[in-house]
């Protein structure tokens, strides 16, 4: 995703300051604070262990699993999609979605059958949403789908004018649902959740790769253009936006009124959105890397993962590094917190349970291909797309 980023940025890049200086900097000469007054912080809905219904567990994207899983899961099976995946899965109840790079859409029994499976007309690499028996799901053509879960019937569509390379995410209130979706097209969409009909559109500068995560009804996101965008969910209008990289490939995580998110220039930082400031930014210096993935966080530590083969386990309030794990290949997927486990996954097809606490790897499994994006976790279960077709399952 990044990558394709670069040539729309690369004048940006020289243009500007760069180091930990010039990001705060950058950040803190916009007016946010004073247009957030009165906003109420982001209440945190409650999950359900049975329901991993988008790619990071809540509207939050906190990447936290409420599920159990067995001390030592096991192999039960693997699904051949006959595509290479690169989007995270997906999984409530007893039905695992997950979209190909030919263009399928895959929803898959929990005993490893094939439950229904349609075909679009171009690449999916974004996640699917699954909200009140519905999927949402978009392409790279730029269409949105939302399908029946149990049958496969298509509901309806929504064209953008260009690829869709984020998970959507929904936001109800007062009997309006709207689903916030991204595009290459540079606009967030606000789309009626139950019509497929479009209400509003907000302008970026750049393309949008990744998901929004919410906060007291806003959309929260980055993209291309550097920025860290703002919006209304119903209304579709902004507050002003914050410029904190080059450009932003994932999506950010928000606990409080703190959102977290890495960038391309290889930072990891923790913005406050009320007070509109940078609270602390990390990188490692001996390697520059790209973050690509999102972070997990609960209590008073955030993860995440690097290019730079590494895991890292920081302080939530100050950004010092606790800990951090050489996964042993780069890491893309985000990390998923189950108990007091992380489950991480990289580009030589690893997965790995590491202690949260110390960084101790507690279970690891060889899977022999790279893994793209994170897993789904719900009650015993661990679903994780490869990157050579196939759904694999963990469990007892």
């Amino acid at each position: 995703m990044g990558e394709r980023c670069y040539l729309g940025v690369m004048k940006r890049i020289l243009l500007r300051p760069r180091g930990p200086e010039g990001l705060i900097r950058r950040v803190v000469s916009f007016g946010l604070a004073a247009l957030l007054a009165g906003v109420l912080p982001q209440t945190v809905s409650a999950q359900d262990k049975t329901c991993w219904g988008n790619f990071r567990g809540n509207a939050q994207l906190q990447g936290v699993s409420p599920a159990a899983l067995p001390q030592s899961p096991k192999l039960l099976w693997n699904f051949n999609a006959a595509d290479a995946i690169k989007a995270a899965p997906v999984a409530c109840g007893s039905t695992i979605v997950v979209g190909t790079s030919r263009g399928s859409i895959v929803a898959i029994n929990a005993d490893g059958t094939l439950k229904w499976k349609m075909v679009t007309e171009n690449s999916i690499e974004a996640p699917a949403l699954i909200r009140n028996g519905i999927v949402y799901l978009g392409n790279l053509e730029g269409v949105l789908y939302a399908i029946d879960l149990e049958s496969g019937q298509v509901k309806w569509t929504y064209e953008t004018e260009n690829q869709i390379m984020g998970s959507p995410t929904y936001y109800e209130k007062d009997g309006k649902a709207v689903l916030l979706v991204g595009s290459y097209d540079y606009y967030l969409h606000g789309i009626d959740a139950r019509t497929g009909k479009g209400l509003w559109k907000y302008e970026t500068n750049n393309f949008i790769n990744g998901a929004c995560a919410l906060y007291a009804g806003h959309a929260v996101f980055g993209g291309c253009d550097g920025y860290l965008h703002m919006v209304d969910a119903i209304t579709g209008k902004a507050r002003n936006p914050m410029e904190i990289s080059t450009y932003v490939a994932s999506s950010a995580a928000i606990d409080g009124d703190v959102a977290f998110v890495g960038d391309y220039d290889g930072y990891f930082s923790a913005v406050h959105l009320m007070d509109q400031k940078v609270v602390w930014s990390f990188n490692n210096p001996a390697a520059n890397l790209p973050f690509i993935g999102s972070p997990s966080v609960r209590g008073n530590r955030v993860y995440i993962g690097n290019r730079d083969k590494y895991m890292y386990c920081l302080n939530k309030a100050t950004g010092e590094l606790v800990w951090k794990y050489n996964t042993g290949s780069r890491v893309d997927a985000s990390p998923v917190l189950v108990g007091k486990q992380v489950l991480a996954a990289n580009m030589r097809g690893d997965l790995q349970l590491l202690n949260a606490v110390s960084g101790k790897v507690e279970w690891s499994y060889e899977l022999g291909t790279p893994v793209n994006a994170n897993p789904a976790v719900v009650e015993g279960r661990i679903y994780v797309a490869g990157d050579d077709g196939r759904i694999y399952c963990f469990g007892k």
